[in-house]
C-alpha cells in the first residue's frame, strides 16, 4: 500500500500488536504505529482490554488524533460496537458453558466416589 497521509476522522484497518493495561498498540494498514486507549474501546466499561482485543486481532477503527509520540490515536466506540459485543457474548457463553460443567462435575464427584468405594468393598472380601 502507498503511504498515504491519513486525516482525524478517516477509518483506518489495523492490527492489534500489543495489549497493555492502559490500552492497545496497532499496527495500521499502511505499516504506521497506532494507539487505542482503554477509554476508546467500547462504550461499555472495559475492565479488562483482553476482554475486547486479543494480539493479532483485525480491527477498523476511526482516527482521533496522534499522541504526544507520534503515532496515530484511534477509536472503536463508533466502529467497532458488533465487534466488541461479539467478543462479549463469546465471553459470556464461554463463562455459561464453564459453569455448566462445574455443576455437573459437582453431581457426578459423589457418584464417582460411591462407585469407587463399593469397588474397595468388593476387593477387600
Amino acid at each position: 500500500m502507498v503511504n498515504e497521509s491519513l486525516a482525524t476522522g478517516d477509518t483506518v484497518k489495523a492490527k492489534v500488536v500489543d495489549i497493555k493495561k492502559f490500552g492497545a498498540f496497532v499496527e495500521l494498514e499502511n505499516k504506521e504505529e497506532g494507539f487505542i486507549h482503554i477509554s476508546k474501546i467500547s462504550k461499555k466499561y472495559v475492565k479488562e482490554i483482553s476482554d475486547f482485543l486479543t494480539v493479532g486481532q483485525e480491527i477498523e477503527g476511526k482516527i482521533i488524533g496522534k499522541t504526544k509520540d507520534g503515532k496515530y490515536e484511534l477509536s472503536l466506540k463508533e466502529n467497532n460496537d458488533e465487534l466488541i459485543d461479539e467478543a462479549t457474548n463469546n465471553s459470556q457463553n464461554f463463562e455459561k458453558k464453564l459453569n455448566q460443567y462445574l455443576k455437573d462435575s459437582d453431581k457426578k464427584i459423589p457418584e464417582y466416589r460411591k462407585h469407587l468405594d463399593k469397588k474397595r468393598n468388593i476387593k477387600k472380601r
